[in-house]
């Protein structure tokens, strides 16, 4: 895990801090990873900021769940409202669930008409592999190296980055993530596009029939590669002419994190057969969902039945709808462009200080800053990312990493991150490189 909590270190941990690792170890296993060198003991959390038990406020630069910050007193507010009156399921009729449906599939493409409820993003992901696989026939699944799609077993089985102790699944197929940096002048469409199409023959060579392709249109995991937009089209091309679907994993970039669209795939100007969404969409309540096209949906609904007890549950719905209210308010999206266009800039001016900083990229608040060995070879180099991640820890700003190497920065921010919290990050980052490299 990039950025685990080493257990071998745990004498090393001041003696609160380690008598509660401790108990995490007896009470929870080791599947239960911590993050940082020196974990983090949090009480509270407001905004952007998280506050240690000893109230240390520490800047977050790295949680998307809580996308209109922590503890948003809107959200909470109608949390707290709706667990007054009403929190069942949706075999009711209830309008409640009707006006957000009709809320959300408006922020989407009209050919995107309809919803169904989950309440994680791997629940999500999860329902969408069982749509495409019953709308196509298909079983195989295409994928890129280093993604993550969730924790059920058919999540795990297409989350590479999980590493070797979770295999992929039988019919997984994985392919190149699209990475402009490395592309030495090749067009990164052409090139993923390409990939794609030697899995779907791959596939087809051995008996498999291809259900889907699906990728976060930021590909995060795969160390945050973004540009340029629009290089998703001819892959898009290729899916549909297999016969298979397109499937946006939208749990990470969605929700105007991109800045320039309410969801990742938007900027790529196309639009998925599926997209599914997690957690972001309720503050952290436990609220996820898939949408799609009506043909797709109709097919599985007519022969399949589909319930999930507390997805779209009466608190996590308003929620929601809460954290629409804000993004639409607070102009939150605008923020993201705003705030992720100042940050690149900042990060370029670094770049161009320290030979280590090999690329910036990023759309929105979704950024990436990319370490290496030197720029001859851009050889990743994780160790100095993982140094710097917990340097800027002890500096109480909260980052982590991606990229299969671990050597991007991934900087991921609560929505109302702002130029004065873009400078508090820019400048400790200074601080860090300046005593590191």
């Amino acid at each position: 895990m990039i950025n685990g909590f080493d257990a071998s270190k745990l004498a090393a941990l001041p003696e609160r801090e380690r008598r509660m690792v401790e108990r995490r170890q007896a009470l929870l296993g080791p599947s239960y990873r911590l993050f940082y060198d020196n974990p983090l003991h949090v009480v509270r959390a407001e905004g952007v900021w998280l506050y240690d038990a000893d109230g240390e406020a520490h800047l977050d630069v790295y949680n998307n769940v809580p996308s209109v910050g922590h503890c948003h007193p809107r959200v909470v507010e109608a949390i707290a409202r709706q667990a007054a009156i009403l929190n069942t399921h949706t075999r009711y009729l209830d309008d409640t669930i009707l006006d957000y449906s009709e809320r959300l599939l408006a922020t989407f493409p009209d050919e995107i008409e309809r919803v169904m409820y989950t309440c994680t993003g791997s629940e999500a992901v999860d329902l969408a592999l069982r749509i495409a696989r019953h709308y196509t026939g298909g079983t195989g699944i295409i994928i890129t190296e280093n993604a993550y799609h969730g924790v059920t077993t058919a999540a795990v089985e297409i989350s590479p980055s999980l590493g070797s102790g979770v295999p992929l699944g039988p019919y997984v197929i994985t392919v190149p993530a699209p990475d402009a940096y490395r592309a030495q002048g090749r067009d990164v469409a052409d090139a993923l596009a390409e990939n794609v199409s030697k899995a779907i023959a791959f596939m087809r060579r051995h008996g498999i029939r291809p259900a889907a392709f699906i990728a976060e249109s930021i590909f995060s995991t795969d160390g945050i590669l973004p540009d340029p937009a629009g290089f998703l089209q001819k892959t898009l091309a290729v899916v549909h002419e297999a016969g298979a679907l397109y499937i946006a994993d939208e749990v990470q970039p969605g929700f105007g994190r991109t800045g320039s669209h309410m969801w990742g795939f938007m900027r790529h100007g196309i639009v998925p057969d599926i997209a599914v969404m997690g957690k972001p969409m309720g503050n952290g309540m436990p609220i996820a969902a898939a949408v799609m096209k009506a043909e797709i949906q109709d097919r599985f609904g007519k022969d399949v039945r589909y319930f999930n007890t507390f997805g779209a549950n009466h608190v996590s719905i308003a929620a929601a709808s809460a954290v629409l209210d804000v993004i639409r308010d607070e102009k939150l999206m605008e923020n993201a462009a705003a705030t992720g266009e100042y940050m690149l800039t900042g990060m370029r001016t670094l770049q161009g200080r320290f030979a280590c900083i090999g690329d910036v990229r990023g759309a929105g608040l979704f950024l990436g800053l990319e370490f290496i060995k030197d720029r001859e070879s851009r050889a990743p180099d994780g160790a100095l990312a993982l140094a710097v991640v917990n340097g800027l820890r002890d500096r109480r700003v909260l980052i982590s990493a991606a990229g299969i190497h671990g050597n991007v920065l991934k900087i991921r921010p609560p929505l109302p991150f702002s130029r004065k919290h873009a400078d508090i990050f820019l400048e400790t980052l200074e601080s860090v490189l300046t005593d590191i490299v």
